[in-house]
């Protein structure tokens, strides 16, 4: 780490490590046929806390634009993303009387698989997405949506013009956000007065208690816990006023926001701060044995995929997703030992996985080979792949969920 890395938070220099994964290359740049010759950029994944505010960070920041101006995943080719979408509008639509006088708002809407939902309940909807080719999908389904990158600058823009939110959704983006200091004053600046905003980021306390290392990735910055946001919130004249834990992604906080005036947390803000200085958010200790833990999780996974192998055993994949790139790069897990990739996205059909070069097929492809054992790297979607795959199951084929430990269903 150089001298000149600070917190994206408060602006530290000291901190202590995490995990160290090596040098990797970007989880979501497929290849395609042509690409598989030419060397591939990789870079540090190496992961610190801060002793300053506590936010677990990695040290590497890859140019935004690098990342998301052309982005390979779609929200709304995963069902439990559109269930979870669903259920939430329905709520937030119904306790806070939306209607057609008001906006809602997301950063990072993607394809528009929740602003679609308060576009058929009759709210006006704006999305804000960096990467043009999701943009342009979101526009074709009737989202009006803005190709930026969400922060002060675009947010005074919106409020110049009158466009306030009522509702502000940011779902699994402020881990991207390089300048979150700079985010958190975008949101002061285009929610209404009386506006919330709805933040879900992946709990950095299941990344440690479930070994999720595979969420670990150049795109994602920063794993947050409930003291390090609140601290970052309220530095930016904005209080979290309540937080719920939500199972999606692994397991995530979902925050709700208003503009900071004086008025208390809710008990579950306070229960699950205590909750956090009762296991030692703040402590180095707490982070010490991750990395050891990651290391035996690979020589578990290796040494059972290698053992099928030596059996005659036909292993593929399932989830061309950027967690699947990390599992797959970290861990060394090359055709050696995995035949191919299925995905049900089309964008990743016909290309290939990162550093590994795994082929990428459309899921009808476990029928057609039918191998004996898919390594599951969506784990955290396995209740959905189980059940759409019952056919390749009822063949006999079986899965391997890799994490938090090796098991076989």
């Amino acid at each position: 780490m150089t001298a000149q890395f600070r917190c994206r938070s408060c602006d530290g220099v000291e901190f202590y490590p995490v995990v160290s994964l090596g040098d990797t290359p970007l989880a979501n740049a497929l290849l395609g046929a042509d690409d598989l010759l030419s060397a591939e950029d990789r870079f540090p994944l190496v992961v610190v806390g801060c002793r300053g505010c506590s936010l677990v960070q990695i040290t590497e920041t890859v140019p935004p634009e690098r990342l998301f101006r052309h982005y390979a995943y779609f929200s709304s080719f995963s069902d439990t993303m559109l269930d979870h979408a669903s259920r939430l509008v329905s709520s937030l639509v119904a306790e806070r009387s939306l209607g057609a006088g008001s906006l809602a708002m997301e950063v990072a809407s993607n394809d528009g698989y929740l602003l679609q939902q308060y576009l058929s309940r009759g709210v006006p909807v704006l999305g804000i997405e960096p990467a043009q080719n999701i943009a342009a999908v979101a526009r074709d389904r009737g989202i009006d949506t803005i190709t930026e990158f969400f922060g002060a600058a675009t947010a005074a823009s919106l409020a110049a013009g009158g466009r306030f939110a009522d509702v502000l959704h940011a779902h699994n983006v402020l881990a991207h956000v390089p300048d979150l200091r700079g985010f958190v004053e975008g949101v002061r600046l285009v929610l209404a007065p009386a506006g919330i905003a709805v933040i879900e980021v992946p709990y950095v306390k299941e990344l440690l208690d479930r070994c999720e290392f595979d969420t670990i990735y150049h795109e994602h910055l920063s794993y947050f816990s409930l003291t390090a946001l609140d601290r970052l919130w309220r530095a930016g004249g904005l209080r979290i006023v309540n937080v719920e834990r939500v199972a999606i992604h692994g397991g995530s906080l979902r925050l709700f926001i208003e503009h900071d005036r004086g008025q208390a947390p809710s008990p579950a803000v306070a229960a699950l701060l205590a909750e956090e200085e009762g296991w030692g958010v703040r402590e180095a200790a707490t982070y010490a044995q991750f990395g050891e833990r990651v290391a035996a999780l690979g020589r578990e996974l290796t040494a059972t995929l290698r053992r099928l192998k030596d059996e005659g055993a036909r292993i593929a994949a399932y989830g061309a997703a950027a967690k699947g790139s990390t599992l797959l790069n970290v861990f060394g897990l090359d055709g050696s030992l995995i035949d191919f990739v299925v995905d049900r996205s089309p964008h990743k059909q016909g290309r290939y996985m990162p550093g590994v070069h795994l082929p990428i097929y459309p899921p009808a492809h476990l029928l057609a080979t039918q191998p004996e054992y898919v390594l599951l790297l969506s784990w955290n979607v396995a209740d959905e792949v189980l059940t759409q795959q019952a056919e390749y199951r009822g063949r006999g084929g079986h899965f391997i969920v890799p994490v938090p430990t090796v098991r076989i269903v």
